[in-house]
């Protein structure tokens, strides 16, 4: 199943006018572009390493770096290569025709020798390296994080089942590579009459035991959310690239910092992430889209309204941690471990 195009990165966030830093200078880490491949219609890989020749932080399948760009704007993007003691990070990007400045200046500005900085890699989406069985869906440049596991568990000889999904063989990266380890199908929606993949059908031929992974547009996201509802929610994985609710920014509540004493009112319109950074609170975000995880913190008392695609389920119902750049509040005052 594919959808029009969108940005690739996990999130589309970031004006250069709101474009403050996601983390402290110190935990940034500077790069230099030292490779650019074509990897697909109008996708590109593009490779970094440390100029100073250090080893990155490593990192496991599924995981994401902060990309800070030289228009201002930051983007996520998944790692491709599953390393564990990593000089490179590589990453995908699809140039997307309606993009809001992300994958347009990767493509357009990024040039080997550009130095940048980027975040050391977080992950919301991780591999379960020892199920019985591991099946992947991937959606077009959902592929990447993906393309990463496949590769793990093929090293560590363990079996998996990929499902792939694009418009067409143009534009589906790591084919070649995919078709020589084999357990791979693949869908061109413009070689089956537009007809998108029967995810349905995955699911269900599948083995109760099965972990199932899926990333890529959120019309594909949404059809293996229904399809798995009844599944034991630790058995499915998902990634977003665009926001899976809207932020809830209701307000008219009372946000207490518990280590400060500190308190604000949330006023409708406004996100707690927002009136804490306005007021100077030193937190971390980086997305404001409730994909990416930086922004979580600790909840110690009240009821937070989540709207996040990384907590699960059981995880919400817990109250026990909340991404204050998208929730709102269901009591009348929240108390965090700020």
């Amino acid at each position: 199943m594919t959808a029009p195009p969108q940005e690739n990165a996990l999130v589309n966030t970031q004006t250069a006018a709101d474009a403050a830093p996601s983390q402290a200078a110190a935990d940034l880490i500077e790069v230099r572009v030292s490779t650019i491949r074509y990897a697909a219609h109008d996708t590109n890989l593009y490779e970094f390493r440390r100029p100073d020749g250090k080893p990155l932080p490593p990192y496991q399948p599924g995981a994401h770096i902060d990309l800070h760009l030289p228009n201002g704007l930051i983007r996520q993007y998944s790692l491709i290569e599953p390393e564990p003691d990593p000089a490179t990070y590589m990453i995908t990007v699809k140039r997307d025709p309606a993009s809001r400045g992300g994958s347009r200046c990767v493509h357009d500005d990024l040039r080997v020798g550009k130095v940048l900085t980027i975040s050391a890699p977080r992950n919301n989406f991780p591999l379960v390296e020892n199920a019985n069985q591991v099946i992947f869906i991937a959606g077009g440049i959902g592929i990447t994080p993906i393309w990463c596991m496949v590769q793990r568990l093929n090293k560590l000889g363990r079996a998996c089942k990929l499902h792939y999904a694009c418009r067409s063989r143009a534009d589906m990266a790591f084919l070649q590579q995919l078709e020589a380890m084999g357990s791979s199908q693949f869908h061109f929606d413009d070689e089956h009459g537009g007809q998108v993949l029967d995810l349905a059908s995955i699911v269900a031929e599948a083995a109760k035991d099965a972990h199932l992974y899926c990333c890529g547009p959120t019309p594909m996201l949404k059809a293996f959310e229904a399809a798995t509802a009844s599944w034991p929610r630790a058995h499915i994985h998902v990634e977003y690239f665009t926001p899976k609710q809207e932020a809830d920014k209701k307000g008219g509540f009372v946000v207490e910092l518990a280590r400060s004493g500190q308190e604000f009112v949330i006023p409708e319109g406004m996100s707690i992430l927002q009136v804490l950074l306005d007021a100077g609170v030193d937190v971390d975000y980086s997305c404001e889209l409730g994909i990416c995880g930086a922004c979580e913190q600790r909840v110690l008392s009240g009821i937070p309204e989540h709207r996040d695609a990384i907590l699960t389920e059981e995880e919400q119902a817990s109250n026990t941690k909340v991404m204050i750049c998208c929730a709102g509040c269901k009591s009348e005052r929240l108390v965090l471990d700020l």
